[in-house]
């Protein structure tokens, strides 16, 4: 019996070293309701999948970023991870790359890809071999569903127009970033479907909600005829509420907002009508990228479908569906999704991807 018994454990122990292992760099706060959703659900994919997952925050620092990776680098080659997972968050993807790919670790990009004519990357697999590919979330769709929303809100209102136009203030996140730049390239192309619209100003908050707060207030007193404000998150879709609302204004009655990213008090402010518009559903990105890693690793290559992907995993959220969303992942706990359905290694008759998250409210 004890023989048995150590043979069973002798073999758990090769099957944990023999498992995938792969690092995730999260460039968020453990505290940020967004990063820690893209984190969950990356563990809950690796827990479906049987990969050995480790989730490390950056805390929105640059240089903790890099000495994350420096950490990973450092260890002996046979404690390394097989794969990193990191996201071009503030232009510091050219430089993480650079130091895994020197160090021969294969290497995904997720949630924010490269910078075409910005960043002197080349195409994955091209100068830098172990830079396997990318998935990003279709941002500029999410900047424009929720500028598009917002427009359709504020006329519905009837919000007086100022030499013909209804105004609007935007606060971005900021100008580094692949998704901020193409949120606000959606939300000026529904600017300029509109043809009523006016941009009256464009600030970067940095995703912060603080810093947002503080804008507000000038931005208020400095563009007064603008009832609609577009965010390019949600904790600046709270810092922004909360500077109009110290200047007596009604959110979703005076004043119209907008967010992306799907925090347990956005979707509340969508629920009582404080928040007009807000997109999301883009945080399993990572868990996406997971799976195509698992299948690559298995010997399906995703090549065949593009090294450089883009999918919509964003929705437009109302009332009811924030409800439905608040009742099934509240609580952060994504293990009710069954992520081995997305796997063609585990789904041989599985010709294509089908990155979406709508049908998980389900």
């Amino acid at each position: 019996m004890k023989r048995l018994m150590l043979g069973i454990g002798l073999y758990c122990c090769a099957m944990q070293v023999l498992a995938m292992s792969v690092v995730f760099i999260n460039p968020g706060k453990r505290d940020e309701q967004y990063w820690l959703s893209a984190g969950n659900a990356m563990q809950a994919a690796a827990a479906d999948l049987g990969v050995r997952l480790e989730v490390r925050y950056a805390e929105r620092s640059h240089a903790k970023s890099l000495a994350l990776v420096r950490k990973i680098i450092e260890q002996p080659a046979s404690q390394r991870p097989g794969y990193v997972i990191f996201s071009n968050e503030s232009a510091t993807g050219p430089e993480l790359l650079k130091l895994l790919d020197g160090a021969g670790i294969k290497t995904f990009m997720a949630f924010n890809g490269r910078l075409p004519g910005v960043d002197d990357l080349g195409q994955p697999r091209q100068y830098y071999k172990g830079w396997l590919g990318s998935l990003e979330p279709d941002a500029e769709k999410a900047g424009y569903l929720t500028a598009r929303s917002l427009i359709n809100k504020a006329r519905q209102a009837g919000v007086r127009r100022v030499h013909g136009k209804l105004h609007m203030v935007a606060i971005s996140g900021d100008p580094a970033t692949p998704s901020s730049l193409q949120r606000s390239r959606g939300m000026r192309r529904a600017i300029q479907e509109a043809g009523d619209v006016r941009l009256a100003y464009e600030a970067y908050g940095g995703w912060s909600q603080e810093r947002a707060l503080a804008q507000g207030g000038w931005l208020h007193v400095r563009y007064p005829e603008a009832r609609m404000v577009w965010c390019g998150n949600d904790l600046m879709a709270m810092g922004a509420m909360q500077a109009w609302g110290h200047r007596g204004m009604q959110a979703g009655k005076d004043v119209f907002f907008s967010g992306v990213n799907t925090s347990h008090e956005a979707l509340q402010a969508v629920r009582d009508g404080r928040l007009s518009a807000l997109a999301g559903g883009h945080f399993i990105a990572g868990a996406m990228a997971l799976v195509m890693l698992y299948d690559y690793d298995q010997g399906v290559d995703f090549a065949s479908e593009g090294l450089e992907q883009r999918w919509p995993l964003f929705m437009l959220f109302d009332a009811r569906s924030a409800r439905q969303f608040m009742r099934l992942y509240g609580k952060q706990d994504f293990s009710r999704i069954d992520f081995r359905r997305y796997s063609k290694v585990l789904n041989p008759s599985l010709q294509r991807y089908a990155f979406s998250f709508q049908p998980l409210l389900k």
